[in-house]
């Protein structure tokens, strides 16, 4: 058993589509916070239809944490201080991850050089 990591849509993404590089995140222990589970719900809904968005909230609910005011006030201060293009959700996730001490695992381009985070690319 590996540590622990705290996974992004992106990743979730990936596994959704089939993409059989990212199959071992979830075989793994993981975390994902309760708005990265939200926006791949709306992900879902807007690609697929509601049974299949309610069959993967069913399945990723229980490794999914809600995160304090104090994690959200401190992802918008991230996301003010790294002047990049980051969505809110991501920056949760990623502020998360930090105050965890957990690895943050993306593909996005946004995170590449980021302390904390494991870059997966396509």
């Amino acid at each position: 058993m590996g540590q622990i990591k705290c996974l992004d849509t992106y990743i979730l993404c990936e596994i959704l589509q089939g993409n059989e590089k990212y199959f071992s995140y979830i075989k793994e222990d993981f975390v994902l916070t309760d708005v990265i589970l939200a926006e791949f719900y709306w992900v879902i809904l807007r690609e697929f239809n509601e049974a299949t968005a309610r069959y993967w909230l069913t399945k990723l609910k229980l490794n999914s944490f809600a995160c304090s005011l104090e994690i959200l006030a401190k992802a918008m201060g991230n996301r003010k201080k790294l002047k990049r293009n980051l969505s809110f959700f991501d920056i949760v996730g990623y502020t998360y991850a930090l105050e965890k001490n957990i690895p943050f695992v993306t593909g996005d381009k946004e995170f590449k050089s980021l302390p904390g985070v494991e870059f997966v690319p396509k």
